[in-house]
């Protein structure tokens, strides 16, 4: 529906305009700042954990790798909380090289090798 707008009318348009303009930048920076605090660390407790961990490793699992310090946790208290960005960390570090990744390492050791030669003594 397109609305036929007189010149005497122009200044009124556009003040609607400037007031709809105004209207949406305050919706975006209010999404924008509800993204940014969304992301902001998050702590788990141990029940929290045990939901995020995509192993879904049980409680005592969880308490034997935080008393052999493989995981980074904080105290509260008695209990155990962990802060998100750090179990994401955690669960990166993790990662096992593919069997492509494991014989072109193989195959850029051996020819490296070759080429420094072989002094068998």
């Amino acid at each position: 529906m397109e609305k036929i707008i007189s010149f005497d009318q122009l200044p009124t348009a556009v003040n609607q305009l400037n007031d709809k303009l105004e209207n949406i930048e305050k919706l975006l920076l209010e999404k924008q700042e509800q993204s940014i605090s969304e992301q902001s660390d998050q702590w788990f407790s141990l029940n929290n954990l045990i939901s995020y961990d995509p192993a879904k490793r049980t409680k005592a699992t969880w308490y034997s790798i935080v008393s052999r310090g493989e995981v980074p946790y904080h105290k509260n208290g008695k209990n155990l909380i962990f802060l998100k960005s750090e179990i994401d960390k955690w669960l990166k570090t993790g990662r096992r090289k593919s069997n492509a990744e494991i014989e072109a390492e193989a195959e850029s050791y051996l020819l490296n090798s070759k080429r420094k030669g072989y002094h068998g003594k």
